[in-house]
């Protein structure tokens, strides 16, 4: 059946109050408040790196714990002082205390990074769980937006593309596990710190890059216009 011009055919990820007109346009949006741009990222990187490289100097495990959460509190108060959003850091406080705990309580520095270990896999397998049953993750940022968190699914072509996003983001995931696992098995502290600092924040930029790639390449509309 042929259109007339006074029929318009509504997305079901349509919504009036949203200020992007395609799906690649909110999540990059989504993504970037999500990490808090540039320095949310540095600062969620600063305590880890704080914290392994102390001990890789000194081999001090109670001494590197307080740089890392002394670096954590510093930029926490800076954040205060500046009255702007204390998320990032307030996650990398609550990561270095979780590692903390762990470390402490076995007297071993490997296990400072079993914690991050056991997140990462965790959230790995939930993520390809969601691919799985075809509830990707990244789903869930199209929804925010729109203000309706399943409508994105009535669209198998955002379905398709909040798949391959989720498979971006936890790329980063299974590489941390297939690579700091071993090496904590095996007790290798040095290594461990130097694998969660390069497989940290750059390995997460370097996936983002990608997805923005990906979203840069598409126009796949949160809402149609009118057929003609």
């Amino acid at each position: 059946m042929i259109a007339s011009p006074s029929d318009a055919t509504v997305s079901p990820l349509s919504t009036a109050s949203s200020p992007h007109d395609t799906v690649e346009s909110a999540v990059r949006a989504q993504l970037a408040k999500a990490l808090g741009g540039i320095r949310g990222t540095v600062e969620a990187a600063v305590p880890t790196i704080g914290f392994t490289a102390t001990y890789l100097i000194t081999e001090q495990l109670k001494l590197a714990l307080w740089i890392g959460a002394g670096a954590a509190v510093l930029l926490l108060i800076v954040r205060i002082a500046q009255k702007s959003t204390t998320q990032f850091v307030l996650n990398s406080l609550v990561g270095i205390g979780i590692a903390a705990v762990f470390a402490l309580r076995s007297g071993k520095a490997e296990d400072a990074f079993l914690p991050g270990i056991i997140y990462n896999g965790a959230y790995a397998a939930a993520m390809v769980f969601s691919i799985a049953v075809r509830w990707p993750v990244v789903g869930f940022i199209i929804g925010s937006v729109t203000g309706d968190p399943t409508a994105w699914r009535r669209d198998p072509g955002v379905v398709r593309l909040c798949s391959r996003l989720t498979w971006l983001l936890l790329i980063p995931c299974l590489v941390r596990v297939v690579v700091q696992y071993p090496l904590y098995l095996a007790g290798e502290v040095g290594w461990l710190g130097a694998s969660k600092i390069a497989l940290g924040w750059p390995l997460q930029i370097a996936a983002l890059g990608a997805m923005v790639w990906v979203l840069a390449r598409g126009r796949t509309p949160l809402e149609s216009r009118p057929a003609t």
